[in-house]
This record gives C-alpha cells, structure tokens and sequence, in this order.
C-alpha cells in the first residue's frame, strides 16, 4: 500500500528526518482491519460512516495490552451503533498493528490519515511510539483522543491536538510514594526501567515524588526495551536492598526482574509499578509469584459493579473476560462517542475538539468525575492502588489528584 506523507520534522535516535512529499510503502500485513480510501474526507461531513483510527501493538511482546484495548473501543462501537450510531452515521473502527515499534506507529499514522481519512485517532499505546508520530497528527490538526500512556510530554506544553483519558505517570507515582512512605513507612526506594522515553518518565517522575519527601533513589538500573535482559538491572538494585522497587516496563521482563529480584532476597520488597504495564497480563507472567505487587491504576476495579461506568463496561463486552486495558479502551471510545454527539451531524477534526472541551463531571457516566475545557485536556482526577492477593487485584488506595480537582473546577 502506498501512502502520500507531509513535509515536516520527525526526530528518529536523537537525529532528525526531515520527510517531505513522497510517497511510503506501507507492508500490508501489518493491517488489522479493513482500510477505506474514501472516508471522511477533510476529516468532515460523513453522512452515513465515521472512521476513527488507531495505532497500537496487536502483535509482539506487548500484544495483550494491545489486542485488549482494541477490545474496549469496538465494545463501545459497537454498542453506538446498536443505538443508530451518530446521527444515523455509522462508527467504524481502523486498527493498524505497530508492536510497540515507534517508526511503525509513524507509518500507521500516516496511513490512517492520509488514506483512511479518520475523523480522529484514538487510544495510541506507549511513550515512545505516541512521542514519535506526534508531529504527524498534530501537523495533519487530527486528534488523538485517549492515550495509553502518562508521560508528561506528551501534556506539557499543551497540545490541543492531544486529548487525556488517564492521570499522569506524575500523579501516578506521586500517589504511590505518598502512601508507600506514608502509610507502610518505606524508608528506602530504587527505580528499574526501560531505557527509553517510557522509562525517563516514570524515572523523572518518581524522582520528583522522593524529592518532595526528601529522599532519592539508593540504587537504579536499566534494560532494553522490548528484551528480557533485566539481569544486570537486578542485580544493581538487590545490592541495595531497598523497601521499594519502582519499575517501568512491559510486564514479561517486568515480572522476569520481579522473580529474579525475589530469589536474590528481596522477598519483602514492595514491588511497583505504574498502569502501562497491563494488571492482568503481568499477573498471568508472575504466576504464583505475584505477592508484594502494587499497581497504579487510572479505573477503578471492574468489579465494583456498582458504579455506573463499570456496569456500563461491562454490558458491553458481552460476556467477554474484563480488564484494565479494555476498560480503559471503553472508555477512551466513550469520549469519542460523546465529543460525536455534541458535535452535531457534520463533525470535523475540531469541532470534535470543541465538543469535547464542554464534557464535565459526571456526564459519561453519574460518578465518573472527569472533565474537560479548552486549556484543559487532563480527563480523570483519581489514581487506584491495587495489588495481587491470592491472584486477584485488591484496591488498596484510592487517591484524588489535588491540582486536576482545581483545574476541572469541581
């Protein structure tokens, strides 16, 4: 497939590209769904289909969080359109497969642009990759609504093309060292990370959390991303013995370091880590091995089936397993749906925007505090603790973010 590009500036290992009009071989076999050359065009005025786009890894190593999150938003599609769509438009979901892979994720975006013609994009899986084909969707002036990912710089400065669901890996982490150096009385805490934009972020992060605390890191180490090679990284920080480990990774190599750590006698440690990782899947990796686990997590748990959101999910999935990340895809999906309805029955590219500015607490759903304006693009205000028992994900903590309550004007 053959795919028309802009003239601007991506940044590929620190070195930039200048790409200009020329046209991109696309390998087809990455596709996960159906392209169509002809829809929405100008991003506008589709009487009868709506195409929104993703890009996310639906094969490789982090494939489970991938194929989940496309989960969620079909789910929510789905039940869209049951209803008769947005104004009798029909919602189609374009997925492109990247395996986490930056320069893949640039390609797709490219694609889903420039000849799926999506309205919007929704749900981008990573730092790394997000960080990569930003310029092209800001450039292109489509939004991306929803964004597996907490990095800060992909917020700061403020994009209007760049659209929250979740808290930040800030407020994650700051939730996290609060109550660990709180309530458990964590004297001493080390960081194991990818060595890459993911791992600065949730490394900076932590560091700035300690900071407020007047502690720092005693130890730290890295490792490839998209490899198991965590073994020099473990052996860096089980020499420091430290109450808490903070890491940030995929779940295979995250539970391999967790195994590895235990056996070298960190068996007391609290281990930590922030949403990206996939509850379920670093769960299913850790087998039996999952005590003294704690995740941050942006949802509440699925089983709290008394909250509206979670009822509203859970109907949607039609019988199917539940999980963070579809959840999160659901209702990524949802603001789509909502920003749609808002919009009337000629959404463009910012007309989507602006419609989804005006959601408020409570509006997706009673109890769900999440909301929006023009210079604020943040989403949810709480962050959930939740750690393993007997296999299972207890919540542990459930904090509201200070400054996101301020920002809404709750």
């Amino acid at each position: 497939m053959r795919v028309p590009i802009y003239s601007f500036v991506a940044f590929f290992g620190g070195a930039a590209l200048i790409l200009s009009s020329f046209t991109l071989v696309v390998p087809p076999e990455r596709a996960q769904a159906n392209a169509n050359d002809n829809a929405n065009a100008n991003g506008g005025d589709s009487s009868s289909e709506i195409y929104i786009g993703s890009s996310l890894p639906l094969g490789g190593a982090f494939s489970a969080v991938g194929q989940e999150t496309k989960a969620g938003m079909e789910a929510a599609f789905r039940v869209a359109n049951e209803k008769g769509g947005i104004f009798g438009a029909h919602l189609n979901l374009v997925t492109l497969g990247d395996g986490y892979d930056p320069l893949l994720c640039v390609q797709n975006t490219l694609q889903l642009i420039e000849t799926n013609k999506v309205l919007a994009l929704c749900s981008y899986v990573g730092t790394p990759t997000s960080l990569k084909a930003a310029p092209v969707w800001q450039g292109a002036k489509v939004p991306v609504v929803g964004f597996y990912t907490g990095a800060r710089v992909l917020r700061e400065p403020f994009n209007r093309y760049n659209i929250h669901i979740r808290p930040s890996y800030e407020q994650e982490t700051k939730a996290a060292v609060d109550v660990f150096a709180g309530k458990f009385q964590a004297k001493t805490f080390a960081i194991l990370y990818q060595d890459d934009s993911f791992g600065d972020a949730v490394k900076t992060a932590t560091e700035k959390a300690l900071r407020e605390r007047g502690l720092a890191p005693v130890a730290s180490g890295t490792f490839v991303r998209n490899t198991l090679h965590v073994e020099e990284a473990v052996d860096r920080i089980a020499a420091a013995a430290p109450d808490v480990v903070v890491l940030a990774g995929t779940y295979a190599p995250l539970a391999r370091a967790i195994d590895l750590a235990k056996g070298k006698g960190l068996s007391k440690t609290i281990f930590y880590t922030v949403s990206f990782v996939g509850p379920e899947a670093l769960a299913g990796a850790l087998g039996s091995g999952g005590d003294h686990v704690v995740v941050s997590e942006v949802l509440p748990l699925y089983t709290d089936t008394k909250q509206p959101i979670v009822a509203a999910y859970l109907a949607a999935l039609r019988g199917r397993a539940p999980s963070f990340p579809s959840f999160e895809g659901y209702l990524n999906a949802r603001v789509v749906i909502e920003g749609l309805q808002r919009a009337g029955k000629h959404p463009t590219h910012e007309s989507l925007i602006d419609a989804i500015e005006t959601i408020r607490d409570n509006q997706i759903e009673p109890g769900l505090e999440m909301a929006y304006g023009p210079n604020d693009h943040e989403g949810l205000s709480t962050v959930h603790l939740i750690s393993l028992d007997n296999g299972k994900w207890k919540e542990i903590e459930t904090r509201t973010i200070p400054d996101r309550v301020a920002a809404a004007g709750h």
